[in-house]
């Protein structure tokens, strides 16, 4: 059983934009919001790696995480990413979330520099006590922060952070995850093929930058006891032939999402010959049909 609210098939929302990329488009929140809950997801993160959530200015991160929370409300608990550079940054985040009614904050350990453990835990610990009693969820993703972090500092702070609750794992192999996997500890999957073994072994949720493009493909997958992740790596492999962020709003406005298909430079948009196959591919998959990603 879950001790913290996200539990089940959660998505790492992609962010509208507008303005070439160069704004928050507000006025596509609530349209994105009503798409996931009615695809059926159990919650979401706002302003992850799959939000483009470190591209964001501070402001344009607390107009977002407010606009997701209140077209969420009551439907869904919602996540807010408060991980930032420096412990300034990530407080100020981390308190706005509180502030605005979400069920949760999450935090990834700063990029960059390969932070000690004693540097992390103080970290850790300001944010977790900033946002007290809220539950404070750690976010491991070594392929974006270039480290991990590690037992030793989950362990010290679950004796000092009694909002601690749970992390996200998105590190690419079975073994990365299950030294996650610690007694009375909330763990999310991030790795879409890793999902259904990870369930299995005792996360408590899919937490997916690919339900973020295909939010009904992931629920489905999930609740289907016969499908063993392949279809999910495969999805996910299958979208990431193309860069990822501006492939999955493309993803969304083909499923009639009112958005822009904007990213944040210096992410970039589809080619002309990019786009075509990518519409292609998506025919097929929204026609419900199997596709199997080519090595």
């Amino acid at each position: 059983m879950a001790r913290g609210p996200l539990h089940g098939v959660l998505v790492a929302a992609l962010t509208p934009l507008g303005d070439g990329g160069g704004e928050l488009d507000e006025r596509a929140i609530e349209p994105l919001v009503d798409f996931y809950a009615d695809a059926g997801v159990s919650g979401a993160l706002v302003a992850g790696t799959t939000g483009e959530g470190l591209l964001l200015s501070r402001a344009e991160r607390e107009r977002l995480a407010a606009g997701v929370v209140d077209a969420a409300r009551g439907r869904f608990p919602v996540a807010v990413h408060a991980g930032a550079q420096s412990t300034a940054d990530a407080l100020a985040l981390t308190v706005h979330a509180a502030e605005t009614g979400a069920a949760a904050v999450a935090v990834a350990a700063p990029p960059f520099f390969a932070f000690d453990e004693p540097s992390l835990i103080a970290h850790f610990q300001a944010l977790a006590d900033a946002c007290a009693p809220l539950p404070f969820y750690l976010y491991e993703i070594r392929q974006r922060t270039g480290y991990s972090i590690s037992v030793a500092v989950i362990e010290a702070l679950r004796e000092s952070a009694e909002n601690l609750v749970g992390i996200k794992v998105s590190d690419p192999t079975i073994e990365d995850l299950e030294r996650y996997l610690l007694p009375d500890f909330d763990v999310l999957v991030g790795t879409e093929s890793l999902v259904k073994e990870g369930l299995a072994r005792g996360a408590v949720g899919a937490l997916s930058g690919l339900a973020g493009a295909l939010p009904a493909d992931v629920v489905r997958s999930v609740e289907d006891p016969g499908d063993r992740g392949a279809t999910l790596g495969a999805l996910r492999a299958g979208l990431e032939r193309y860069p990822f962020h501006a492939a999955g709003k493309l993803a969304l406005i083909a499923q009639n999402v009112a958005l822009e298909p904007w990213v944040r430079p210096p992410l970039r948009q589809l080619t002309p010959a990019e786009r075509t196959d990518l519409e292609d591919w998506l025919t097929v998959v929204l026609s419900g049909s199997e596709w199997i990603a080519t090595p």
